[in-house]
């Protein structure tokens, strides 16, 4: 008898963990960021082994299925490479019409948006809060507090990621820290 527990998966709604089989784990260090952060000698100065941040996913179909969803969260860890917050690479869906939802579960961050005509913007992710992000936007998302910052994520299987966009021209703005407070400083 079935009882469904094989490939059984749990959330862990206090940090969002995903437990079970089949979670797939990535984890991005400093080493892995080299074009990400303005102060190139701030990031080579520091452990390039410490993690940045992690992810898990589960897909339950194969990507780039029509009609499926993914499900994963991301732990960023708290630090800064000279004033800019640690942070996600960032990406367009590759199929720009998708959209994605983001939950906050712990933490403090910033999601850091930027629609198809460069125009940036970010909003508060803390504990409970849901975001939208629409299609034809790119996101990224950097720790603004002082601890870890986790939330969980949900988009199309057949979304994709182009991350090349973002590493050819970045984002419009970058997130920094100006006396204290997170502020997007328009790039020149």
């Amino acid at each position: 008898m079935d009882t469904g527990t094989k490939n059984k998966i749990t959330v862990d709604l206090s940090t969002g963990e995903l437990l079970g089989s089949p979670v797939q784990n990535t984890v991005r260090t400093l080493r892995d960021l080299q074009g990400i952060f303005r102060d190139e000698t701030a990031r080579l100065a520091m452990d390039l082994d410490q993690t940045v941040y992690s992810v898990q996913v589960l897909m339950p179909v194969p990507e780039g299925s029509r009609g499926g969803l993914f499900w994963g969260n991301t732990f960023i860890q708290p630090g800064t490479v000279g004033d800019e917050y640690f942070m996600t690479k960032g990406h367009f869906h590759a199929d720009r019409s998708r959209s994605e939802y983001y939950l906050g579960l712990a933490g403090k961050g910033a999601l850091i948006l930027m629609d198809e005509n460069r125009r940036t913007r970010f909003e508060i992710l803390e504990r409970g809060s849901l975001h939208y992000i629409p299609p034809h936007t790119a996101h990224r998302v950097a720790n603004i507090g002082a601890s870890v910052l986790s939330f969980l994520a949900c988009w199309p299987s057949d979304a994709g990621h182009d991350y090349q966009a973002i590493a050819a021209e970045g984002f419009s703005a970058r997130l920094r820290n100006v006396n204290g407070a997170p502020t997007l400083v328009e790039e020149a």
